[in-house]
């Protein structure tokens, strides 16, 4: 049996989508919110299965690894986070590369040798590396404003992602893999799809509503905004902290979303012109972690976080 597993990320869809057009296989499709990152837990493979692992970090997913492995299966992954120790093992290949400025559609990208570019593009673009996007993007030929559209629908595709369950999405990942896989193209699926419609109306009134919302702490230097406990505030924390980098690249962020057992999601942002120190910062947190310039917490405790405000100011203060 053949396995896709990928986070429900614009980097992880958008990654496996080049992978698929390169190369169709009728596949279990594994995925979820983006904050659902043990996905290798998910599945029981066997000997001679073919396992496709794109965008979740290898050093949380170690043992569901070691477990395909010993199992007897072949597996491909590539990601761009912290991957902990990787195991040399003749039925594993991996392509990892923590740079901040690689995410895993780029990979797939140098791997596939630019066959399906504008997807590659798309993800970077949803995964806020927009300067990579615009120097991959250099080989197509198209327009500024259709750059603009691979940049919206990298975005929509991303802000899809965020929540803690499924039922806060506008899509399912996975669906929206499969309406996304049946466009002939990126700008296709912008210029014919409704669903692309439903993402774009969503993340307006969606961000509308982040953008009232006031820095809690506020310097040069650092920023913290406190969301509600809203469906919408879930949805948006991941993008809407991307929309902070962008526009004060100088700066670190942090956006705390309330949630109903009264912890704390959390989404950080190093400064765009030094995108340092944001995993190593959530890494100090249980259910931290992510890559250097991105990075997030997915439950933290309510009597953390004055030591966690503490802990951002100390690591991008001056």
């Amino acid at each position: 049996m053949d396995y896709d597993v990928f986070n429900g990320d614009a980097d992880g869809i958008c990654a496996l989508l080049q992978l698929r057009k390169a190369e169709p296989r009728d596949a279990q499709l594994v995925t979820g919110v983006k904050r659902d990152i043990n996905l290798l837990s998910k599945i029981d493979p066997a000997a001679g299965d073919r396992l496709t692992v794109l965008d979740i970090s290898m050093d949380k997913n170690k043992q569901g690894l070691a477990t395909a492995l010993e199992a007897g299966a072949e597996v491909f992954y590539v990601d761009h986070h912290f991957p902990g120790d990787i195991p040399e093992h003749a039925s594993l290949v991996s392509l990892i590369n923590e740079s901040p400025d690689v995410c895993t559609a780029a990979l797939v990208n140098g791997h596939l040798q630019g066959a399906y570019l504008d997807w590659a593009v798309t993800g970077a673009f949803g995964d806020n590396l927009k300067e990579t996007a615009r120097t991959l993007a250099k080989g197509l030929d198209i327009a500024s404003e259709d750059l603009d559209r691979l940049e919206q629908l990298g975005t929509y595709i991303n802000y899809n992602g965020y929540g803690p369950a499924i039922a806060d999405l506008h899509f399912d990942p996975k669906d929206l893999y499969l309406h996304l896989a049946e466009a002939q193209s990126a700008l296709d699926f912008v210029s014919a799809s409704a669903h692309f419609r439903t993402l774009a109306e969503g993340y307006t009134q969606d961000m509308g509503a982040a953008e009232a919302v006031q820095a809690s702490l506020a310097s040069a230097e650092v920023a913290i905004f406190m969301l509600p406990n809203e469906a919408w505030a879930r949805r948006v924390s991941g993008v809407f902290s991307n929309d902070l980098a962008t526009a004060n690249p100088e700066r670190a962020h942090a956006v705390l979303t309330a949630k109903d057992n009264g912890n704390y999601l959390v989404s950080v942002r190093a400064p765009l012109a030094n995108k340092q120190g944001a995993a190593e910062l959530c890494m100090q947190f249980p259910t931290g972690g992510g890559r250097a310039g991105a990075a997030g917490i997915n439950d933290l405790p309510a009597d953390q976080l004055e030591a966690f405000e503490a802990a951002f100011q100390a690591a991008y203060g001056a």
